[in-house]
């Protein structure tokens, strides 16, 4: 048989393969939301991805943890009765690391699907913009909660090992981890909004690290002007213009943390107040900002 009758016949025939409608669970907008939120979140570790992916995040955790272990190691070994490191203090002194581990994994979880038009295909499915948001803005948070609060919890257990006294370490330990809570939110909110301005990581890595270094660094050095100068009232409100020391802020007022500020004066109850206004708003309005970032789908 001729090779172009053999081509003729294949073409011609035609294969039956059936169309049924889908029958199965229909998990609905929860369930995607929740992946999406999973997927994030391991994203944020470099789980599921390659094996240079998990360097920088893991790198970073150990950091994060290194000291907190080391403080526990000596204190244990030199019988101390207490801790050198307040746990509201720790975030504040590794506030680099974590400035850095934002800058990296922020525009990782959203500027990739702006680069390569994954959020229409998001949208496509049963979820929708506020799902997608509130998945985001909740795997940011919970990555920089573990980041800053695996140490905290080392540092817990250390103290418990080294048989300093309960009620005030577990005290301590509850009031570190509601300081870092909030900084996990405000970070995450900033982050993600900065990050999802533009679809090229290396843009939203820059604009993140700019934002958190160049805000604190000149927020401290206006308030070391003001204190060197004796104007030690406005140094409490200059705090309010960077996302650290707003942290910094709210646990002195009431975390019973100890000051970062020039001189350790921070803000006491009323303006404390005034922080956490700020705080919420800027965590709110964080929000409201990636829902209309994302309100389109044709980004």
């Amino acid at each position: 048989m001729p090779p172009e009758t053999v081509t003729q016949q294949r073409a011609d025939v035609i294969h039956n393969i059936g169309y049924r409608h889908y029958e199965g669970p229909r998990l609905g907008r929860a369930y995607a939301r929740r992946s999406l939120f999973s997927q994030s979140l391991r994203g944020a570790y470099g789980l599921g991805r390659s094996a240079k992916s998990k360097v920088a995040p893991m790198l970073l955790l150990a950091v994060m943890c290194m000291p907190a272990a080391i403080i526990v190691a000596v204190a244990i070994a030199t019988s101390a009765d207490e801790l050198p490191v307040k746990y509201t203090r720790y975030a504040i002194m590794l506030q680099a690391v974590i400035g850095l581990y934002t800058a990296a994994q922020a525009p990782q979880s959203v500027s990739r699907d702006l680069r390569f038009k994954t959020v229409p295909l998001y949208f496509s499915r049963p979820i929708e913009t506020m799902d997608y948001v509130v998945a985001k803005f909740a795997a940011m948070a919970s990555a920089l909660f573990i980041l800053t609060g695996a140490p905290l919890l080392i540092l817990y257990a250390g103290a418990l090992l080294a048989k300093l006294d309960f009620a005030d370490q577990t005290k301590g330990f509850a009031q570190g981890l509601v300081s870092v809570a909030l900084l996990s939110l405000l970070f995450a909110g900033i982050s993600l909004v900065v990050a999802a301005l533009t679809p090229r990581r290396g843009f939203g890595v820059a604009a993140v690290i700019a934002l958190l270094t160049i805000s604190y660094g000149a927020v401290s050095a206006v308030q070391a002007i003001a204190w060197d100068q004796g104007n030690t009232g406005p140094v409490s409100w200059i705090g309010l213009f960077s996302p650290i020391t707003i942290i910094d802020g709210v646990q002195t007022a009431f975390l019973g943390a100890t000051s970062s500020f020039p001189g350790g004066v921070g803000p006491g109850t009323g303006t404390g107040l005034v922080y956490v206004l700020v705080l919420l708003g800027l965590i709110a309005g964080s929000y409201g900002l990636l829902m209309r970032r994302y309100r389109k789908v044709g980004l």
